[in-house]
């Protein structure tokens, strides 16, 4: 025990002295603040629908309870994908490891250590996302005190068993497969994934809550609605205790399903203790081994190497040609383009299956505004895909930024080669993600290129925030590029580039639907409603380029001042 609190401790002093000083309480605050601002928009979107839930008579609740599933299904999977990826890091990949494990410590004390930075670092942020969500049903269903118990305790053993799962599976699979055959693992754990997803949407089954026609009748569709996902995940267990409090008049006892999961909890944990007092340490020594250096695909790594590279100029292309050749070599950066390839494959899938044609509302209506929503949902999918890529960009020089520092070429010029290098691919995912949800969804031309090229702008924001935000807070003396986007400056840039996007969604949801309407009526566009036209997509013009400018001058001045 104590040298579990002797491990453990490093991380809890470098806690409290990140909180140290006017800088650390500068940090607290602003987190504070935009993190409040940003859960208080997710709980008032949460608490609309499900007063627009309650309002629709006989499966209101029903679907309130499925949605409380779905919801719960969705973090349970996102925490154990999250834990796969922070497992291999704390716990093979961390630059400390040698220096712990030749410590006089058990394997099971450093293992647990490891396993509780792996617990925080994968689950703090979904669990903060997630509040707001469970407050909403806090405030329309108004339950009593033993719904904010069961809430704390249950989702802190859910958050227990993903992270156990997840890391069992990372210590398995680098059991297995030797050193030289990372990538292989890497490739498995995109493949489970991928897999993971799939079973995720059979189990959801949404297309059941807005379908009733695929049922004979009333009673038989409300009675599919009722039917569990599945007995035997944690999720369901959570969801029975968490409905029964929110409803306190079923008058149902779940303790079996609290002892259950916590019971689950338990277990899991144990297993792992257990199964690392085996296989462990053996898997870390094979993860020192050297790889065999393989020539396959370095001609086509070249060439790829030298059309990029070539337009920055001599000084710049040095500096994208040693980024590229690295994210290659590093199993756990190119292995996420497959995992990102999944993401889009599930996310065209949301809208290859929507019945549109179900819906009681106007379906040309409906297309357009579902396209219109899509760019903000677009929007946070990409810069989820910048805080992994773009926002470690300046930090992943690690600790030779100081050749970079020292060399001739100037920070700025330095700076917006990151920036060009990043907007192209990040600019086609965008243009991929929306014209084929849009061409799924069947809308018009106008719907087309107003979301193509809007989606087009924010993308410019959203990766010079990423840029900008993460040349302010840099972290040259990380363990692992993974861990950059975990900390202030990653929170700070979700929360601002998704205000940002919302910004932009806001002020032109008005003037798009003036101009769709015009065209569906056939009406004459007044003077004054063209005024009010013009000057919202001038805002967000001017909203686009301070978020250009701004953030990269902040993060070029932070490099200037940096020691």
């Amino acid at each position: 025990m104590q040298g579990l609190l002797l491990l453990i401790r490093p991380r809890l002093q470098g806690l409290k002295n990140q909180m140290r000083g006017v800088q650390g309480k500068k940090r607290v605050w602003i987190m504070g603040g935009l993190g409040l601002a940003f859960c208080g928009g997710m709980f008032a979107a949460s608490s609309r629908v499900l007063v627009y839930f309650q309002s629709v008579e006989m499966i209101g609740d029903i679907l309130a309870r499925q949605l409380l599933s779905m919801v719960l299904l969705t973090f349970f999977s996102m925490l154990i994908f999250s834990s796969i990826i922070t497992a291999l890091s704390n716990l093979y990949l961390s630059k400390d490891l040698e220096l712990c494990h030749s410590m006089p410590v058990s394997v099971e004390e450093l293992f647990i250590s490891r396993s509780l930075y792996t617990f925080v670092d994968s689950s703090w942020m979904v669990i903060i996302f997630a509040l707001p969500v469970f407050l909403a049903y806090a405030y329309v269903y108004r339950p009593g005190p033993n719904f904010y118990f069961s809430l704390i305790h249950m989702n802190a053993a859910m958050a227990i068993i993903a992270s156990c799962i997840g890391i069992l599976m990372t210590m398995v699979l680098v059991y297995i497969f030797p050193a030289q055959r990372t990538k292989d693992i890497i490739l498995l754990l995109s493949i489970i994934m991928i897999v993971a997803l799939y079973l995720l949407f059979r189990f959801l089954r949404p297309e059941r809550l807005v379908n009733p026609e695929a049922f004979f009748s009333v009673a038989q569709y409300v009675s599919a609605l009722k039917a569990p996902d599945s007995p035997y995940l944690p999720t369901h267990w959570i969801t029975e205790t968490l409905w029964a409090d929110l409803n306190a008049t079923e008058g149902r006892s779940h303790l079996f399903e609290v002892l259950l999961t916590w019971t689950t909890a338990a277990s899991v944990a144990v297993i792992n203790i257990w199964t690392a007092r085996f296989i462990y340490f053996d898997g870390f020594s094979k993860s020192q081994e050297a790889k065999k250096r393989r020539a396959v695909g370095k001609t086509l790594l070249d060439l790829l190497i030298m059309s990029v590279s070539k337009p920055f100029g001599r000084d710049l292309s040095e500096i994208i040609s040693k980024d590229i050749r690295v994210f290659f070599r590093d199993n756990t950066q190119w292995s996420q383009l497959l995992l990102l390839a999944a993401l889009i494959v599930v996310y065209l899938y949301n809208f290859s299956v929507l019945p549109l044609d179900k819906s009681p509302i106007r379906l040309d209506f409906l297309q357009n505004q579902l396209a219109f929503l899509n760019m903000g949902l677009a929007g946070f999918v990409l810069s989820a895909v910048c805080a992994r890529f773009v926002y470690p960009a300046v930090s992943a020089e690690g600790e030779a930024y100081w050749i970079i520092r020292s060399s001739p070429l100037k920070l700025g010029r330095y700076l917006w080669g990151k920036y060009l290098f990043f907007i192209f691919p990040i600019l086609l995912l965008a243009e991929v993600l929306i014209v084929a949800t849009n061409y799924l969804l069947d809308v018009t031309r106008f719907m087309m290129i107003l979301s193509s090229v809007t989606i087009g702008f924010m993308v410019l924001g959203i990766v010079a925030l990423g840029i900008g935000l993460g040349a302010s807070y840099p972290k040259f003396k990380h363990e692992n590029v993974g861990q950059v986007s975990t900390g202030f400056g990653g929170f700070l840039y979700m929360i601002i580039s998704s205000l940002f996007i919302g910004l932009i969604i806001i002020l032109e949801a008005g003037p798009v639907y003036v101009l769709f309407m015009s065209q569906v009526r056939g009406s004459v566009i007044s003077s004054l409603q063209w005024l009010f036209i013009v000057s919202s997509f001038s805002a967000v013009i001017l909203i686009i380029c301070v978020t250009i400018v701004r953030p990269m001058k902040a993060g070029l001045k932070a490099l200037e001042e940096y020691e």
